[in-house]
């Protein structure tokens, strides 16, 4: 396949009763039918696995434009980066899969175990210097920043078998829904690797292109990494330090407070329609300590500033009393969110830390 780079292309950026619930229905009917055949197929069935990725097209054109003029790369660094580069069908599988999905009573069990906890345990007492100077440092709570690098990398064992430079290129070309993301996380990849004397070819993570013991993506790596073993290169690979540090510099960037409340149980249903609301609109609802407090007729504890808690609804086994468990998201618990969008996630990642600091597990 002839290669070459376009030196004169620029970035462009780019009646009413019984009959009116049937109506809706159909209607939802409807608009749902209307959605999927918009929606088309997925991306994994418009390719095959080892495509060559077309280097010519526009937007890669662009793309190593901006390489060049802002960061600085050579076209025979980028001819030997991009060159022979194909997708990986299994990426974009996994892509609309992602664990997340899964309701709470089938999510957490894969990360909360007794196992899980009697490692992280065992993690706290090995690390308990290097933990005291970061809580001291970064004033994140020890057993969070365990929990994190449990749930990321099962403390550091499966970093992920995937080539990140094939996966961010497979979802920056083919997966439509997400490409912008994914040319931004591949251009922060390219200049991290070369800020760091390291060959992008060599890069094993998730299929979402994230990789380390923290399993950050690139753009998360530039902002948040540190270094806290004495040198100055971030290795968030083989550097325990490194590792723990920069998950606890994460969450302080959010605002995490050390020792206060991530979350308050408020049972099975939710007494007011602002509290409804706030679950509904997912991980970016709020509502003031204060109401949820008097609506649901609990003793809360405090929140930091004041701050506003979310409501977050965690799915029960299918037969019981009851569908939900909720649960009201300090700003710490929000804080975890801003590591990963999940509220599941973020509740797994507390439940495990409680369960490391000594709490009974349990359901």
């Amino acid at each position: 396949m002839r290669f070459f780079f376009r030196s004169n292309s620029r970035l462009k950026l780019s009646s009413a009763g019984l009959f009116m619930p049937l109506l809706f229905i159909l209607a939802c009917a409807i608009s749902n039918s209307t959605i999927a055949l918009a929606a088309g197929p997925k991306a994994a069935d418009l390719v095959k696995d080892g495509q060559p990725i077309d280097l010519q097209q526009k937007k890669y054109q662009q793309l190593f434009t901006e390489l060049k003029e802002q960061h600085q790369f050579t076209d025979q660094q980028l001819r030997s980066i991009f060159q022979g580069q194909q997708i990986s069908k299994r990426v974009l599988e996994l892509m609309d899969k992602q664990w997340e999905a899964k309701p709470y009573h089938k999510y957490y069990p894969l990360f909360v175990t007794e196992k899980t906890i009697a490692t992280g345990k065992k993690k706290v007492l090995e690390h308990k210097k290097l933990l005291d100077k970061i809580e001291a440092k970064f004033g994140v709570d020890r057993e969070i920043v365990i929990a994190v690098w449990a749930i990321e990398t099962r403390y550091g064992s499966n970093q992920g078998s995937f080539n990140v430079l094939r996966t961010l290129n497979t979802l920056f070309d083919a997966y439509p829904r997400r490409s912008t993301f994914f040319r931004k996380q591949l251009v922060h990849f390219l200049v991290l690797c070369k800020e760091n004397g390291v060959d992008p070819a060599t890069i094993q993570g998730s299929y979402a292109g994230a990789f380390g013991q923290t399993q950050f993506i690139p753009s998360s790596f530039r902002a948040y990494a540190v270094s806290f073993d004495g040198d100055s290169k971030r290795d968030v690979w083989n550097s325990i330090p490194d590792v723990l540090a920069s998950i606890a510099n994460y969450l302080k960037q959010f605002h995490w407070t050390l020792r206060a409340p991530i979350y308050a149980e408020l049972g099975h249903t939710l007494n007011d329609q602002q509290l409804i609301a706030a679950k509904l609109k997912g991980r970016k609802g709020r509502v003031e300590w204060a109401v949820v407090r008097d609506e649901q007729k609990l003793d809360l504890a405090p929140s930091p500033q004041n701050r506003p808690l979310s409501i977050i609804g965690l799915e029960l086994p299918p037969g019981g009393k009851y569908a939900f468990r909720y649960v009201a998201g300090y700003p710490n618990f929000q804080a975890i969110t801003e590591w990963n969008h999940s509220n599941r996630y973020a509740m797994a990642v507390t439940e495990l830390a409680e369960g490391i600091k000594g709490k009974k597990f349990g359901r």
